[in-house]
């Protein structure tokens, strides 16, 4: 089977690629790992969803062999999945399609209390903060710049990349154009490109971004600063394995193979979490996802 993807990658384009890697329940070097190891084990193999801020190709080649080291130092099959763009990715949390997932702030105090996902680890040594970034050679300034300008944002419910510098131009009263594109690569590629004016994003993604385009950019302001992304859990996934994959992960920056696959993240490392960390969140009072309901 995998031989058969390997010849389909090498003719396909790089959309249907991405497509594929999207689909597949088993991608990559993870999922080879998480197909041995079950069989070696019996220990069921668990889907691990990471919100798409990046294309799907690219998330795949970062995250697919963290996830196999990670399976191999926990002995708990890691499956890499992802969504086409976020508000499909919050449809399937809302459904509760992964039993582990990487998720924005605002995705985490949502989905805890409307499916019961139980944060247990973060990254290690950041807070989130909203960034937008324009052209080096743009004559851009400040916020106030901006004024009547068309800002691109990677989805209405991305907390640090749309929400934060949304609110920002509205405590300052700056009206502006925003529009909304598939993921944080897109708008830095954007505004790289000179297509649109500034665009939101976050410093790990700004910093993962390749030279190519991060070099064209510069951040003209960022936001306050808040707890970060989840790692969180289903409900479904019992305390025990839990454990053991915040363990590996946790390891990670120990020994120089971690850190090896840590640095396409941009992450220093991965450290234990709880729930009461995202109560700054819960103080904002945002209610963009109210469809999904509260308990």
């Amino acid at each position: 089977m995998l031989d058969r993807v390997k010849s389909m990658n090498s003719r396909l384009p790089g959309f249907i690629l991405s497509l594929l890697l999207i689909s597949f329940p088993v991608l990559l070097s993870a999922p080879l790992s998480a197909q041995a190891q079950t069989a070696q084990t019996g220990q069921k193999s668990l889907t691990f969803g990471i919100v798409p801020q990046q294309s799907a190709s690219r998330l795949a080649e970062e995250w697919g062999p963290l996830f196999a080291e990670i399976s191999k130092r926990s002995g708990v099959p890691l499956v890499f999945r992802t969504a086409s763009s976020i508000p499909i990715f919050e449809e399937r949390l809302a459904q509760g399609d992964y039993d582990l997932a990487y998720m924005n702030p605002y995705h985490y105090v949502v989905f805890h209390s409307r499916v019961g996902y139980q944060a247990f680890a973060k990254e290690q040594d950041r807070k989130i903060r909203g960034i937008l970034v324009v052209r080096k050679d743009s004559s851009y300034q400040k916020p106030g710049d901006l004024a009547g300008k068309t800002v691109v944002f990677p989805a209405p419910a991305a907390f640090a990349a749309s929400i934060l510098p949304q609110a920002e131009f509205g405590r300052l009263n700056i009206p502006i154009d925003a529009r909304f594109v598939a993921s944080h690569d897109s708008v830095y590629r954007a505004v790289a490109s000179g297509l649109q004016a500034a665009g939101g994003g976050i410093q790990r993604t700004f910093e993962a971004t390749p030279p190519e385009i991060r070099n064209t950019l510069r951040i003209l302001t960022e936001t306050q600063a808040y707890t970060p992304h989840a790692f969180a859990a289903h409900p479904r996934v019992p305390p025990e394995v839990i454990n053991r994959v915040l363990a590996a992960m946790a390891s990670l920056a120990n020994d120089e193979a971690g850190r090896h696959l840590l640095a396409p993240l941009a992450f220093k490392g991965i450290m234990a979490a709880q729930n009461n960390d995202w109560n700054d969140i819960r103080a904002l009072d945002i209610t963009l996802l109210e469809r999904y309901g509260r308990q």
